[in-house]
Protein backbone atom coordinates (compact mmCIF):
# COMPACT_ATOMS: atom_id res chain seq x y z
CA UNK A 1 0.00 0.00 0.00
CA UNK A 2 1.44 3.41 -1.20
CA UNK A 3 -0.84 5.60 -0.72
CA UNK A 4 -4.67 5.49 2.03
CA UNK A 5 -7.48 8.25 1.50
CA UNK A 6 -9.67 8.79 3.64
CA UNK A 7 -13.33 10.60 4.15
CA UNK A 8 -13.83 12.83 6.65
CA UNK A 9 -17.07 13.05 8.68
CA UNK A 10 -17.82 10.04 10.29
CA UNK A 11 -14.84 8.63 8.89
CA UNK A 12 -12.09 10.03 10.57
CA UNK A 13 -14.20 12.45 13.13
CA UNK A 14 -17.66 12.50 15.05
CA UNK A 15 -18.47 16.10 13.69
CA UNK A 16 -22.39 15.52 13.62
CA UNK A 17 -22.80 17.52 16.72
CA UNK A 18 -21.14 20.66 15.35
CA UNK A 19 -23.32 19.81 12.25
CA UNK A 20 -26.11 19.66 14.21
CA UNK A 21 -25.51 22.98 16.63
CA UNK A 22 -25.46 25.13 12.69
CA UNK A 23 -28.35 23.25 11.12
CA UNK A 24 -30.34 24.14 14.71
CA UNK A 25 -29.27 28.03 14.45
CA UNK A 26 -30.38 28.05 10.84
CA UNK A 27 -33.71 26.56 11.67
CA UNK A 28 -33.87 29.09 14.96
CA UNK A 29 -33.06 32.27 12.66
CA UNK A 30 -36.65 30.90 10.63
CA UNK A 31 -38.46 30.27 13.68
CA UNK A 32 -38.31 26.46 13.23
CA UNK A 33 -37.97 23.71 15.99
CA UNK A 34 -34.84 22.19 16.36
CA UNK A 35 -33.93 19.01 14.64
CA UNK A 36 -32.60 15.76 16.99
CA UNK A 37 -28.78 14.28 16.78
CA UNK A 38 -29.92 11.52 14.87
CA UNK A 39 -32.44 13.35 12.49
CA UNK A 40 -29.68 15.52 11.20
CA UNK A 41 -26.62 12.66 10.82
CA UNK A 42 -29.30 10.81 8.71
CA UNK A 43 -28.69 13.63 5.98
CA UNK A 44 -24.99 13.48 6.64
CA UNK A 45 -22.93 12.28 3.52
CA UNK A 46 -23.85 14.38 0.10
CA UNK A 47 -22.33 17.97 1.38
CA UNK A 48 -24.06 20.72 3.04
CA UNK A 49 -26.34 21.93 -0.07
CA UNK A 50 -27.92 18.61 0.06
CA UNK A 51 -27.94 18.84 3.98
CA UNK A 52 -29.91 21.92 3.17
CA UNK A 53 -32.06 20.58 1.05
CA UNK A 54 -33.08 17.46 3.08
CA UNK A 55 -34.02 19.37 5.79
CA UNK A 56 -35.88 22.07 3.95
CA UNK A 57 -38.07 18.74 2.65
CA UNK A 58 -38.25 17.31 6.39
CA UNK A 59 -39.37 20.89 8.09
CA UNK A 60 -42.03 21.39 5.01
CA UNK A 61 -40.06 24.72 4.32
CA UNK A 62 -40.27 25.46 0.59
CA UNK A 63 -37.23 24.97 -1.36
CA UNK A 64 -37.33 28.15 -3.10
CA UNK A 65 -35.26 29.38 0.43
CA UNK A 66 -32.54 27.06 -0.33
CA UNK A 67 -29.83 29.70 -0.92
CA UNK A 68 -30.70 31.80 1.47
CA UNK A 69 -30.81 29.00 4.31
CA UNK A 70 -27.87 27.49 2.97
CA UNK A 71 -26.03 30.88 3.56
CA UNK A 72 -26.65 31.17 6.83
CA UNK A 73 -26.08 26.94 8.01
CA UNK A 74 -22.71 27.86 6.04
CA UNK A 75 -21.93 31.19 8.63
CA UNK A 76 -23.08 29.58 11.71
CA UNK A 77 -21.22 26.23 10.71
CA UNK A 78 -17.90 28.09 9.80
CA UNK A 79 -18.10 30.33 13.33
CA UNK A 80 -18.08 26.86 14.89
CA UNK A 81 -17.05 23.74 13.25
CA UNK A 82 -14.84 22.29 15.82
CA UNK A 83 -16.40 23.11 19.34
CA UNK A 84 -18.42 19.54 19.63
CA UNK A 85 -16.17 17.54 16.70
CA UNK A 86 -13.97 14.92 18.24
CA UNK A 87 -11.58 12.39 16.26
CA UNK A 88 -12.67 8.37 16.56
CA UNK A 89 -10.66 6.47 18.98
CA UNK A 90 -7.46 5.63 17.34
CA UNK A 91 -7.15 7.70 14.19
CA UNK A 92 -4.26 10.35 15.52
CA UNK A 93 -2.45 6.91 15.94
CA UNK A 94 -3.08 5.39 13.06
CA UNK A 95 -2.29 8.66 10.80
CA UNK A 96 0.99 9.32 12.61
CA UNK A 97 1.55 5.55 11.83
CA UNK A 98 1.17 5.92 8.70
CA UNK A 99 3.14 8.60 7.57
CA UNK A 100 5.84 6.95 9.37
CA UNK A 101 5.73 4.32 7.28
CA UNK A 102 6.08 6.59 4.38
CA UNK A 103 2.67 6.00 3.23
CA UNK A 104 1.00 9.52 1.66
CA UNK A 105 -2.20 10.30 2.98
CA UNK A 106 -5.44 11.99 1.21
CA UNK A 107 -8.25 13.23 2.20
CA UNK A 108 -11.43 13.17 -0.27
CA UNK A 109 -14.91 14.72 1.44
CA UNK A 110 -17.82 16.24 0.67
CA UNK A 111 -17.36 18.77 3.41
CA UNK A 112 -16.31 22.00 1.81
CA UNK A 113 -12.66 22.46 1.30
CA UNK A 114 -11.95 25.42 4.10
CA UNK A 115 -13.77 24.18 7.03
CA UNK A 116 -12.24 21.12 6.47
CA UNK A 117 -9.13 22.16 6.57
CA UNK A 118 -10.18 24.43 9.72
CA UNK A 119 -10.66 21.39 11.87
CA UNK A 120 -7.38 19.64 10.38
CA UNK A 121 -5.51 22.36 11.81
CA UNK A 122 -7.57 22.71 14.90
CA UNK A 123 -6.88 19.24 15.37
CA UNK A 124 -2.84 19.70 14.39
CA UNK A 125 -2.77 17.15 11.57
CA UNK A 126 -3.09 19.24 8.47
CA UNK A 127 0.53 18.69 7.67
CA UNK A 128 0.10 14.10 7.60
CA UNK A 129 -1.81 14.75 4.55
CA UNK A 130 -0.52 15.62 1.04
CA UNK A 131 -4.04 16.06 -0.85
CA UNK A 132 -7.11 17.18 0.46
CA UNK A 133 -9.95 17.45 -1.64
CA UNK A 134 -13.42 19.10 -0.48
CA UNK A 135 -16.87 19.02 -1.68
CA UNK A 136 -17.09 22.25 -3.72
CA UNK A 137 -12.99 21.40 -5.16
CA UNK A 138 -14.54 20.59 -8.29
CA UNK A 139 -17.84 20.78 -10.45
CA UNK A 140 -18.91 17.34 -9.11
CA UNK A 141 -19.13 15.91 -5.74
CA UNK A 142 -19.05 12.00 -4.09
CA UNK A 143 -20.41 9.75 -5.64
CA UNK A 144 -18.83 10.67 -8.66
CA UNK A 145 -15.48 9.47 -9.28
CA UNK A 146 -14.12 12.69 -9.97
CA UNK A 147 -12.82 13.59 -6.59
CA UNK A 148 -11.63 10.40 -5.49
CA UNK A 149 -9.37 10.95 -9.24
CA UNK A 150 -8.04 14.16 -8.69
CA UNK A 151 -6.83 12.49 -5.02
CA UNK A 152 -5.31 9.71 -6.43
CA UNK A 153 -3.76 11.62 -9.39
CA UNK A 154 -2.25 14.74 -7.26
CA UNK A 155 -0.75 12.15 -4.90
CA UNK A 156 0.78 9.88 -7.78
CA UNK A 157 0.05 6.17 -6.67
CA UNK A 158 -1.58 3.35 -7.62
CA UNK A 159 -1.47 1.14 -4.73
CA UNK A 160 -3.70 2.73 -2.81
CA UNK A 161 -7.16 2.39 -0.61
CA UNK A 162 -10.07 4.30 0.53
CA UNK A 163 -11.21 4.43 3.63
CA UNK A 164 -15.13 5.54 4.37
CA UNK A 165 -18.44 5.05 6.64
CA UNK A 166 -21.21 5.44 4.36
CA UNK A 167 -22.40 4.94 0.96
CA UNK A 168 -21.58 7.53 -0.45
CA UNK A 169 -18.16 7.18 -0.12
CA UNK A 170 -19.05 2.75 -1.04
CA UNK A 171 -20.07 3.98 -3.93
CA UNK A 172 -17.36 6.27 -4.80
CA UNK A 173 -14.63 3.68 -4.18
CA UNK A 174 -16.88 1.56 -7.03
CA UNK A 175 -17.24 4.33 -9.04
CA UNK A 176 -13.19 5.02 -9.40
CA UNK A 177 -13.07 1.20 -9.30
CA UNK A 178 -10.85 1.72 -6.20
CA UNK A 179 -10.59 -0.89 -3.31
CA UNK A 180 -12.68 0.43 -0.32
CA UNK A 181 -12.18 -0.12 3.30
CA UNK A 182 -15.65 0.44 5.46
CA UNK A 183 -15.76 2.13 9.21
CA UNK A 184 -18.87 0.36 10.59
CA UNK A 185 -18.82 2.98 13.27
CA UNK A 186 -19.70 6.40 11.10
CA UNK A 187 -22.84 7.50 9.30
CA UNK A 188 -24.12 4.49 7.38
CA UNK A 189 -27.66 4.38 6.49
CA UNK A 190 -27.55 0.55 5.56
CA UNK A 191 -26.61 -2.78 7.30
CA UNK A 192 -23.59 -4.41 7.46
CA UNK A 193 -24.33 -6.62 4.93
CA UNK A 194 -25.15 -3.96 2.53
CA UNK A 195 -21.03 -3.15 1.80
CA UNK A 196 -19.97 -6.31 0.22
CA UNK A 197 -16.36 -6.45 -1.95
CA UNK A 198 -14.67 -4.33 0.99
CA UNK A 199 -13.08 -4.79 4.44
CA UNK A 200 -15.22 -4.04 7.25
CA UNK A 201 -13.55 -2.90 10.40
CA UNK A 202 -14.81 -1.28 13.89
CA UNK A 203 -12.09 0.44 15.02
CA UNK A 204 -8.85 2.09 13.75
CA UNK A 205 -6.61 -0.23 15.64
CA UNK A 206 -8.12 -2.65 13.32
CA UNK A 207 -7.04 -0.88 10.20
CA UNK A 208 -3.51 0.23 11.90
CA UNK A 209 -2.74 -3.82 12.34
CA UNK A 210 -4.40 -4.16 8.86
CA UNK A 211 -2.24 -2.04 6.92
CA UNK A 212 1.14 -2.18 9.05
CA UNK A 213 1.08 -5.80 10.10
CA UNK A 214 4.25 -5.38 11.39
CA UNK A 215 3.81 -2.92 13.42
CA UNK A 216 4.57 -3.10 17.22
CA UNK A 217 2.16 -2.45 19.82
Amino acid sequence: MKAVIFDLDGTLIDSAPDIQAAANKMLADVEKAPLGLATITSFIGNGIPKLVERILDHCEIDQSNHTAMLDAMTGHYNKASCDLTIFYPGVETLLHSLKEADIKLGICTNKPHAPACDILRHFGIMRLFDVIIGGDSLSTRKPDAAPLNAVINQLGETNILYVGDSEVDYATAQNANVPFAFFTGGYRKNPDSYFTDCWHFDNFDQLRLKLLPNISE
